[in-house]
């Protein structure tokens, strides 16, 4: 099966620079960019040296707070993890909140989430959260502002109080403190050149990984996730407790206009579109499915869709997409406008590992709120 592929006009310098970024080595277009880089890591390392020595302030939560993150720029599925972590918890009977930056909306921040929200004015992907959590969402560039909110919005009634805080993306953002690291690596890419950019994708170096509590890699198996440990230059018993396998998991097509479960659409001659940080995957993922698929279109990512961008589609035509894209083309959308649910897969090992460190977090009593905004360097890697 073939598909033409075809890159919008604004990505097709970004998509040209990401296909450099995740050569093995510096390529070298990239050379020029080196000394920006070296510049990039300086200023990277002063930032986090603030927080170290006190200089900045660290936000400690009155509640647990879980951040899911990368070392690199783009797309690794962080935003699955978080609802799969999320699905998890309430398993287990916590009431979980998403807090989130709330990238490509304009505010004002900070603010809480509905599942009516604009993607322009809070970012796509807080409202895809929120649609598929149920939990509450709140956003700010400031991560701890939207925690703050969010912990104000729930008081009250014990069944409303949020008792543990996911934040989607947030590695790097050290203003707020943090009780368990997550971070999640592309299984296909991984770390690109390691180089740290402009010239490479790493906004951390993969020795940061080491302090993390548990590196996720997506679509890595169960029995060979170790490898990647070697990969990502993890020592031996690192390996072994830190990496974790996670499967996206097909969950059924579904039509934009009314999120109605429909059948593969096999048979039809589709077009794909994707503005995700790695819109091969997707692309991918359709193929594997035995559909038609007679074009594909690459937007940049968070791009927000207009209905002009399909103009020359006939309207007999499906468009497939991600869940993620969905959420801004659904203004607009036609009858036969499809979007692939996805469901995160973890190892059994590890739910019970992080269940059982969140109920150890959540057992002692915690101090009271005027505390929490005393300096502090425990937001810094561990």
């Amino acid at each position: 099966m073939s598909a033409k592929f075809q890159h919008n006009e604004p990505s097709k310098s970004a998509q040209r620079l990401v296909r450099y970024w995740y050569q093995r080595r510096l390529a070298a277009p990239l050379w020029l960019l080196a000394p920006f880089s070296a510049l990039f890591t300086m200023l990277a390392a002063l930032r986090r040296g603030l927080f170290f020595i006190r200089l900045r302030r660290t936000y400690r939560a009155p509640v647990p707070v879980v951040v899911v993150g990368n070392v690199t720029v783009g797309g690794t599925g962080k935003t699955p993890t978080v609802l799969g972590l999320v699905r998890l918890l309430q398993q287990a009977g916590y009431r979980p909140g998403i807090v989130s930056r709330g990238y490509g909306g304009s505010g004002p921040f900070p603010m809480l989430v509905a599942t009516d929200s604009k993607p322009e004015i809070c970012g796509d992907e807080p409202v895809m959260l929120a649609k598929l959590s149920g939990v509450p969402v709140a956003v700010a560039p400031k991560r701890a502002d939207a925690v703050r909110l969010l912990l104000a919005e729930k008081q009250g009634l014990a069944e409303n109080q949020i008792d543990i805080v996911i934040a989607d993306d947030g590695l790097q953002h050290y203003a707020l403190g943090r009780d368990i690291e997550i971070a999640v690596v592309d299984g296909e890419r991984g770390l690109g050149n390691g180089w740290r950019l402009p010239a490479g994708p790493l906004r951390e170096s993969a020795r940061r990984l080491r302090k993390v509590d548990w590196v996720i890699v997506n679509g890595a198996a169960f029995t060979t996730v170790g490898q990647y440990g070697e990969r990502l230059k993890l020592k031996p018993q690192q390996r072994s407790e830190k990496m974790i396998a996670m499967q996206l998991e097909p969950a059924g097509w579904h039509r934009v206009t009314d999120h109605k479960e429909i059948d593969t659409p096999t048979g039809e001659n589709a077009l794909a579109i994707a503005g995700i940080g790695n819109p091969e995957r997707f692309f991918k993922v359709v193929m594997e499915q035995a559909i038609d698929l007679q074009e594909t279109r690459v937007f940049p990512d968070h791009y927000q869709y207009v209905a002009n961008d399909f103009y020359n589609v006939s309207n007999s035509t499906p468009i497939l997409m991600t869940e993620k894209d969905a959420v801004k083309c659904a203004a607009f959308a036609r009858p036969h406008w499809y979007y692939l649910k996805v469901v995160a897969r973890f190892s059994n090992h590890f739910e019970a590992q992080f269940l059982a460190r969140v109920a150890q977090l959540a057992a002692p009593t915690i101090a009271t709120a005027n505390s929490h905004e005393q300096p502090s360097s425990e937001g810094v890697a561990k």
